[in-house]
């Protein structure tokens, strides 16, 4: 298994110096870890890493390139338990995000519901949550397929942190081949659910692992909060038995740390290597 790094290294830093900073760092692959659609004003002054969905795909190729760096996943984490409306994130950008891959060849895109916004979103039931996350990216899902690219499905939302909501949205869409899932360790185990379980479930549609570790004091924000951007330790300094999910997981091609800290980092790293990963 290779271990990559997610490009959000240093804050106040474009995509390219992200990857420098990885690069630098001894990693040999990275995700695009996040994008918009259209231009952004503080991406023309290159203080945030975040991918234009409109950009030449093979410029952004070109310099994952320069740093000797593979992609291997572009992120379209979407909100996609709101209503729809052009400034939330949903399925326009998703299958903006599939074409992107499709055109470099990047194997995978990786999307999620998010928490919801709106009371709205906040009061539908289990199987309209389902049904509202289905309809969303089914579109996208079948465009994937047509395209030679998977979408994975990531814990990071009320649905999707659990087995069973995973379950039901491959269940609605009839479980095809362009849907596959990014297991996340520490996303997983925070909403509430077993990692070692969701791997063993899942494990021949897992296709990509996000790597987070979590002390013990966020025990009480488990089944309450969604989802998290880093790490606050290292791997196998927390309460997650990421030990566990590697042996089961050990044979998937790619993984990346999401850990914040370059100390961490690099520690997860080295941890990561201890349990067989290259």
């Amino acid at each position: 298994m290779k271990v990559g790094c997610f490009a959000l290294i240093e804050a106040w830093q474009n995509l390219e110096a992200q990857l420098k900073i990885i690069a630098d760092l001894g990693f040999s692959c990275a995700d695009i870890t996040d994008s918009h659609s259209g231009g952004s004003l503080i991406g023309m002054i290159h203080a945030n890493a975040s991918m234009s969905l409109d950009d030449n795909p093979v410029t952004v190729k070109k310099m994952f390139d320069k740093y000797g760096l593979e992609i291997t996943t572009v992120c379209a984490h979407g909100n996609l338990l709101d209503p729809s409306i052009p400034s939330r994130y949903g399925t326009n950008e998703i299958m903006k995000a599939v074409k992107i891959a499709a055109l470099i060849d990047v194997p995978y895109v990786v999307t999620t519901e998010g928490s919801p916004d709106t009371s709205w979103g906040e009061k539908l039931t289990f199987q309209e949550k389902v049904l509202v996350i289905s309809d969303k990216i089914y579109e996208p899902v079948k465009m994937a397929g047509d395209l030679g690219v998977t979408i994975l499905l990531e814990p990071h939302g009320p649905v999707t942190d659990t087995i069973e909501g995973l379950g039901a949205i491959m269940d609605k869409l009839g479980n095809p081949d362009s849907l596959g899932v990014n297991i996340d360790t520490g996303n997983s185990w925070l909403g509430g659910a077993d990692p070692v379980e969701m791997a063993k479930t899942f494990k021949e549609k897992i296709k990509h692992i996000h790597w987070k570790d979590l002390p013990a004091e966020w025990e009480e924000k488990r089944g309450k909060k969604f989802g998290t951007g880093m790490s606050p330790v290292a791997l196998g300094e927390g309460v997650i038995d990421i030990a566990s999910v590697f042996s089961i997981l050990k044979d998937v091609k790619h993984s990346t740390l999401e850990v914040g800290g370059q100390e961490n980092l690099l520690n997860s790293y080295k941890y990561l290597k201890t349990l067989g990963a290259e």
